[in-house]
């Protein structure tokens, strides 16, 4: 008998090809949008579940830290029975994972952030009762709650970070990043113009989604460098760039020519919001805002809105980067400024978290040490001197 010839997985792809064909040629039409319809509910129903077992862990977390607490306040256990409780649990429970000593305690230790220390606050804070996990807590993972109890210990600000991440989707890393470049005291700290030159609901928008300062420490520059170089510096890192940029700016180009009177201009940088529906022109500066820099901006935004701009667009809006600027100089520029424009300043080294600064020692420790080391270092000489002398 002749042995059957064994299939390839060549022939079986060529097969299923053949199959797909005749299927596709024999189906109703509208059936490949039907089933795209279908697996784009199941990816949307795949997040829902991931988002409800993560919703579920965080809610059993803070309901194991906050029996932990209301056992210690009564009975007073100790670290021997936590470590007992992580034991038993653990025995029952083999394949889940979660439950060492250590992280039984940061449970308990994220109850109290949420509850004991809200409560302390001065002032009362609408989304924290002091009570209950708040809902934006609830949404994101455990580790991204580890991070934010440990390295943050205002509740209020612990808060905005949560919602932050919930809102824009951040990895643990990228929340860290954030936490360390203190975006919390950053953001809506640019100063613009944006109230008297667009309308109230776009206003408070744009006001939030600039910055100031910008950290820019990625780009690894020294501080004497031309605009050039720096914008050059920032193309190469865009990625990083758009990340501190925030959420929701697409990169259009850079060096944007635009022909206006016969004459040729170039903007900088040239992105699109697609929350704000508008152009933004970034304008680099790698020296101290003058005012005419305003006025320069203000030509930009008004030939883009006419040669560039969409009807279905808002107006486009300008950023002005610069290495430094006096707030006063800045705000008399934008009051006489038609169009929508922001000034903030850039960073290319980053300024040390606020933890670390008040354990470094200040310059005059510093002089103070060096002042008695070196004396000491003098009379150690001067006793060498002495007893070589004396042999002699």
């Amino acid at each position: 008998m002749a042995k059957r010839a064994k299939s390839t997985p060549e022939r079986s792809t060529d097969s299923a090809r053949i199959i797909d064909r005749q299927a596709a040629s024999t189906l109703p039409e509208g059936y490949a949008k039907f089933v795209e319809d279908i697996k784009a509910r199941i990816r949307v129903a795949q997040v829902k579940v991931a988002l409800s077992v993560n919703r579920e862990l965080i809610s059993l977390y803070w309901d194991i830290g906050k029996s932990i607490v209301q056992r210690q306040e009564i009975e007073g256990w100790g670290k021997s029975v936590v470590e007992q409780l992580s034991h038993d649990i653990r025995t029952e429970f083999p394949h889940i994972k979660g439950f060492s000593p250590q992280n039984m305690w940061y449970m308990r230790a994220f109850y109290l952030a949420w509850t004991e220390e809200v409560l302390n606050l001065q002032q009362p804070v609408g989304d924290l009762d002091g009570k209950s996990l708040p809902q934006a807590v609830g949404e994101i993972p455990w580790g991204h709650n580890l991070q934010l109890i440990s390295k943050i210990k205002d509740p209020v600000e612990r808060f905005w970070y949560s919602r932050m991440t919930m809102e824009h989707g951040w990895s643990r890393d990228v929340l860290v990043h954030q936490i360390e470049s203190d975006l919390f005291s950053r953001q809506g700290k640019a100063i613009t113009n944006f109230s008297i030159t667009l309308p109230v609901s776009q206003s408070d928008l744009a006001n939030q989604l600039l910055k100031d300062p910008y950290q820019l420490d990625f780009l690894a520059l020294g501080p004497e460098i031309n605009e050039r170089q720096l914008e050059t510096a920032l193309l190469e890192h865009l990625k990083n760039f758009l990340l501190e940029l925030g959420k929701g700016f697409a990169f259009v180009g850079n060096q944007v020519h635009m022909e206006i009177g016969g004459q040729d201009f170039y903007l900088d940088l040239l992105f699109y919001h697609l929350h704000l529906r508008c152009y933004v022109v970034i304008e680099l500066k790698v020296d101290a805002f003058k005012p005419e820099y305003a006025g320069k901006m203000n030509f930009y935004l008004a030939a883009l809105d006419e040669e560039m701009r969409h009807p279905d667009d808002q107006p486009s809006i300008g950023l002005i980067l610069c290495k430094e600027k006096n707030r006063i100089v800045v705000e008399y520029a934008l009051k006489s400024s038609t169009r929508p424009v922001g000034v903030a300043e850039y960073k290319l080294t980053r300024t040390l978290p606020k933890n670390l600064k008040a354990e470094l020692p200040t310059p005059k420790q510093i002089r103070d040490g060096l002042k008695e080391k070196m004396g000491s270092e003098h009379k150690k000489n001067n006793r060498k001197m002495v007893k070589g002398q004396t042999k002699i």
